[in-house]
This record gives structure tokens, C-alpha cells and sequence, in this order.
């Protein structure tokens, strides 16, 4: 199976002390041309209960947060339920299937990345990231949680700096949500 690698943007969500907090930057890059530097791709969903990023293709992204709202309103804000459903239908709809993308998905109690290839994640230390530059973000989340006694908020905004300066992908535009 060939591997979905997306090369735009940086999503985090990271958890802490009762507080969930997702960022996003704000740049769409098409090719090697950077076409926007204040996207947003972070949003709140269901009553302002649910946090949402996506990484990957924005129209892909787009007709995801749209299934992923529409099982939201259908299981009355479940996440887990909703979320599970959604992967169902990612692995086994011919045209899901094809959407190059990824959602990182939080409430207060749960997170969950979603992936086209069927995964499903809910993470061991509270910090999930997706996108080109992901895995700096990543790193440097696990670093400040370990080594300082900033807020999810905090890190959030301070690991997609840390992305932001290494990955070309990723704009210092940050958007940043928290509940």
C-alpha cells in the first residue's frame, strides 16, 4: 500500500491539566507556491463542544469535517462513537477512500486521530499531531510537557512555533482553540 505523505501544514492537540487545547497555522501551499498565509484549520464543531484540525488537501478536508459533523448531530455529539463511525465509512467508501487527509478530533475528556488508511489513534501522553510538520511539533509538545509547567495552550502555540521555524510547510500564522 503506498504511504499518504501530506506535505501542508501542522495541527497539535495537546492535553493538560483538565485543558485540551488544538493549533493549526494558516499556510496553503499548492506545489511549491504559497497561496494563503491565514487559513484556518482549526475549528470548534457541535455547540463549541468539540475541537477539529485536518491536515492534508483542504477540499478533502472540508468534505471530512462535513461527514464528520453530520455523525456528530447523528449520535447527539458522542465522540467516540462518532469518530468510530466516520473511520468505518473513511475505509470502506470507494470515495472517501481517495480524500487525502487527516483529522485530529478532541473534547474534554478524549482525542483521536483519524486517518484514510482506517487508523484510528487515541494517544498514551495526551499529544497528537498531524501534518508535514507534525513530528517537530510533536517533539517539541513532548519536550515542554515534560520540562516545563506550561499550559495544553501554551504548548500548543509553542510547539507550532517550533514547526513553523523548521518545516516550510508551516506559517507562523497560529490558530489556536481551547476548552
Amino acid at each position: 500500500m503506498d504511504e499518504v505523505v501530506i506535505r501542508s501544514t501542522t495541527v497539535i492537540c495537546v492535553r493538560r491539566d483538565g485543558q485540551v487545547a488544538m493549533a493549526g497555522d494558516g499556510q496553503v501551499t499548492v506545489g511549491n507556491t504559497v497561496m494563503k498565509h491565514g487559513a484556518a484549520k482549526v475549528r470548534r464543531l457541535y455547540h463549541d463542544k468539540i475541537l477539529a484540525g485536518f491536515a492534508g488537501s483542504a477540499a478533502d478536508s472540508f468534505a471530512l469535517f462535513g461527514r464528520f459533523e453530520a455523525k456528530l448531530e447523528e449520535y447527539r455529539g458522542n465522540l467516540e462513537r462518532s469518530v468510530v463511525e466516520l473511520a468505518k465509512d473513511w475505509r470502506m467508501d470507494k470515495y472517501l477512500r481517495q480524500l487525502q487527509a487527516f483529522l485530529i478530533v478532541a473534547n474534554d475528556e478524549k482525542a483521536f486521530l483519524i486517518s484514510g488508511t482506517g487508523d484510528l489513534i487515541q494517544p498514551d501522553d495526551g499529544i497528537l499531531a498531524i501534518g508535514s510538520g507534525g513530528s517537530f511539533a510533536l517533539a517539541a509538545a513532548r519536550a515542554l510537557m515534560n520540562h516545563t509547567t506550561l499550559s495544553a495552550s501554551e504548548i500548543a502555540a509553542e510547539s507550532m512555533k517550533v514547526a513553523a521555524s523548521i518545516c516550510i510547510y508551516t506559517n507562523d500564522h497560529i490558530t489556536v482553540e481551547t476548552l
